[in-house]
């Protein structure tokens, strides 16, 4: 790919256009490059590094580029000089045994998004649906925060509220006056559902859906968790 088109990358429509989204960083690469092993397709992945990764070991097709070429391209203002395009079709991480699906309603923030993909990916047994209008997940900013997670955790975009109650029987989401997130009811749920994070989730949607609300129980003074906090909270509680 060109490099003038690598560094469009960094937008969303043209993601969409190329089908190709930016993995940089040596963690980050490392990992694509283990989750390679299991997952073929990712081979399809192309290396642009400079010179100091010269002798970086990998089975991906490698360009070397210059510092000043690497600048250009790279989503970060101080770049490591070791970047990979990726075409976002070749993410096919492997469905596991009884997965439990976490949703996301229209999540907005790629911090969070990452967080939960690297949370969901250390417990394993999840897959992660998102909402239309949620934070695209080939963001530069969520693969990043993901630490290589969204490698490992198999993803479906643009999935409607409205299907859930298709999908799942038992679904379960937050509320300050649910049951308490300890009780053998939250862990009986095969989807749990997170909504964004100023506006939550429509109540009467929530009633559709027949959701069963449960709570994080707290004693501090303010109103709420972030929204990766309490995903993380929630997931250690049905694993635990």
């Amino acid at each position: 790919m060109k490099l003038d088109l690598i560094k469009k990358l960094q937008q969303k429509k043209f993601r969409t256009e190329t089908g190709c989204c930016l993995v940089e960083g040596e963690h980050l690469v490392l990992e694509l490059q283990k989750a390679a092993q299991q997952q073929p397709s990712l081979k399809a992945a192309e290396l642009y590094l400079t010179e100091q990764y010269a002798d970086w070991q990998t089975e991906f097709r490698v360009h070397e580029v210059t510092g000043k070429q690497m600048s250009a391209i790279s989503a970060t203002k101080s770049p490591q000089g070791i970047v990979a395009v990726l075409p976002m079709a070749a993410v096919r991480p492997p469905a596991g045994d009884h997965e439990v699906a976490v949703y996301l309603h229209e999540i907005q923030d790629p911090g969070n998004l990452g967080t939960i993909l690297r949370t969901l990916a250390w417990f394993g047994g999840y897959r992660c649906l998102l909402s239309p209008g949620s934070v695209d997940p080939f963001n530069p900013k969520v693969i990043r925060a993901s630490m290589g997670a969204i490698f490992h955790v198999p993803l479906e975009l643009d999935v409607s509220l409205e299907s859930l109650g298709e999908r799942f029987q038992h679904i379960g989401c937050l509320d300050m006056a649910g049951e308490p997130l300890a009780s053998d009811a939250f862990r009986q749920c095969d989807c749990y559902l997170f909504g964004n994070e100023a506006r939550g989730v429509p109540r009467d949607q929530l009633e559709q859906l027949e959701a069963r609300a449960f709570t994080i129980p707290g004693i501090g003074l303010i109103e709420s968790l972030n929204l990766g906090t309490a995903v993380s909270l929630s997931v250690y509680e049905r694993q635990r």
